[in-house]
């Protein structure tokens, strides 16, 4: 929004001192001014120099706020500080540091009880205010005569309070900020201890006091919003009476809305509710005894059975997991013994006990077993033990390798384990001459269907391949390769079929 052009600024303007001081200035002068310029302010014999903080209609409701009047007294602003002034009040600054320790060290010989907390010199350095604190009346008329003929000033006493001293030096409060007397709060207010009564905090002195030794400012910050709260909260001057015995009050929690009461030789506290704390006072002041502090809710067990019943419980869900753990093992077990069976070549030579029959289920009736892919091979009479043995004799001799010698079908051949590391195993072995029972004789092999019957292993070699054996020469021993021997070597042509 544009300003009117008959609207004229508020002429008088706000202005800050050393120590959070602030006073009233008129700018008769229509100094085209902003917050934080400096400016030069006329002051008792002679002139000071200040900030300016606050202008406009700002600065109005400020002096209704602290009751100042509108008239002569208030005094002028002569120009913005120029750097020549800025200079001046710069060393002005640098001697107060060393005027108040020497003060205080005339104070310590005078043997006054007082307290020097800082001094302040004016721009022009014609007058001198020494702030001190003192709990008792003092005499310092000997000392104002000292320090004049000391420092050749005029000087002027001011007696402070506790909380304008810490103001005026400044610090960290326990909240981690600093502190609201050295900033913005220029008003104190009186603080007692009901202000930390409403808001239920512990009435420790070095909790509650400031740097300053008082109770800290900010307790009555929050008081007016504790007191609202506070209207809902019934007071409790006498033990409630129940059935189980009279509840004193322990705590209360104003904003839940929560008080909590104990009962005499119980350590534990129980929390009630503000309507439930009425109504028990209601029914104390008819006569009425009630049984509990807290009625106890019906619908609670079936709520909590609603939930469980939504959420489920997180034993059902391992005991889920379990199982199927349990039925991965038994898969991964059944699996094995079909591969020892028939999908491997290393056969396998542990005997297993047989599996004992349930008790709750009794013979299979009119199924014979099964064989290890679980087919039915149908029913099948249990051969005595005389028969067993007789069949095993009948059984045909087997060869080196373990086949059989009149089976059509010959199983896969049972290697044994290399040991690579071993050399000497593999000289001693080179160095061993062959036994004349290493090979034994096998007899022929039964024909292929459509073909010619197999000859036995040194019959139908080519006529440039020699014989191997007892008279043949020892030729090098051929490194072994390490991959399976899964057909023909490349080195040894197939034997050609010959005619029956």
């Amino acid at each position: 929004m544009e300003i009117p052009t008959a609207f004229e600024e508020f002429d008088i303007v706000e202005v800050r001192f050393k120590g959070g001081r602030k006073d009233f200035f008129r700018n008769i002068n229509r100094l085209d001014l902003t917050t934080g310029d400096p400016v030069v302010v006329d002051v008792p014999n002679g002139h000071h120099i200040g900030t300016v903080s606050l202008k406009g209609e700002l600065v109005r409701l400020q002096m209704l706020k602290k009751k100042v009047d509108n008239n002569e007294e208030i005094r002028t602003i002569y120009r913005i500080a120029n750097e020549r002034d800025l200079e001046k009040l710069r060393e002005v600054q640098e001697q107060e540091a060393t005027t108040m320790y020497r003060s205080r060290e005339i104070i310590q010989q005078t043997g006054l009880k007082m307290k020097l907390s800082d001094v302040e010199f004016q721009a022009d350095r014609s007058k001198a205010t020494f702030y001190y604190s003192a709990d008792d009346r003092v005499d310092f008329r000997d000392l104002i005569k000292k320090l004049a003929e000391e420092f050749k000033v005029r000087i002027e006493m001011r007696q402070i309070s506790l909380r304008h001293e810490a103001g005026r030096l400044g610090g960290i409060g326990s909240c981690g900020r600093e502190l609201c007397c050295s900033t913005w709060l220029t008003d104190f207010k009186s603080v007692s201890t009901t202000a930390a009564r409403y808001q239920n905090l512990s009435l420790n002195p070095s909790k509650l006091s400031g740097q300053c030794g008082r109770l800290k400012c900010c307790l009555n910050y929050e008081l007016e919003t504790y007191m609202e709260a506070l209207k809902d909260i019934p007071t409790v001057s006498r033990p409630l009476q129940t059935k189980q015995g009279d509840a004193m009050l322990q705590k209360t929690d104003i904003f839940k809305k929560m008080m909590w009461f104990g009962y005499r030789g119980d350590n534990n506290w129980y929390p009630v509710p503000v309507e439930r704390v009425h109504e028990i006072l209601k029914m104390n002041s008819q006569g009425v005894v009630p049984e509990t502090l807290v009625e106890e809710p019906v619908q609670e067990s079936r709520q909590n059975e609603f939930v469980a019943q939504v959420e489920g419980s997180l034993e059902r869900l391992d005991d889920k997991f379990k199982n199927k753990k349990k039925k991965k093992k038994k898969k991964k077990s059944a699996g094995d013994k079909v591969e020892g069976l028939s999908g491997s070549g290393v056969q396998d030579t542990e005997t297993r006990e047989p599996r004992a029959p349930r008790e709750d289920r009794g013979p299979r009736e009119g199924r014979g077993q099964r064989d290890g892919r679980g087919r039915d091979r149908g029913p099948r009479e249990a051969k005595p033990v005389d028969q067993q043995q007789q069949a095993k004799a009948e059984l045909p001799a087997t060869g080196t390798d373990g086949a059989p010698a009149e089976q059509g079908q010959r199983p896969k051949k049972q290697r044994p384990p290399r040991n690579r590391g071993n050399r000497e195993g593999r000289e001693n072995r080179e160095d061993r001459p062959p036994r004349a029972d290493d090979r034994q004789t096998r007899e022929p092999r039964p024909a292929r269907e459509g073909g010619a019957p197999r000859q036995p292993r040194g019959e139908g070699r080519p006529e440039g391949q020699q014989p191997q054996g007892e008279g043949a020469p020892q030729q090098p021993k051929r490194q072994r390769s390490r991959r399976p021997n899964r057909g023909p070597k490349p080195n040894q042509p197939k034997s050609p079929p010959t005619d029956a």
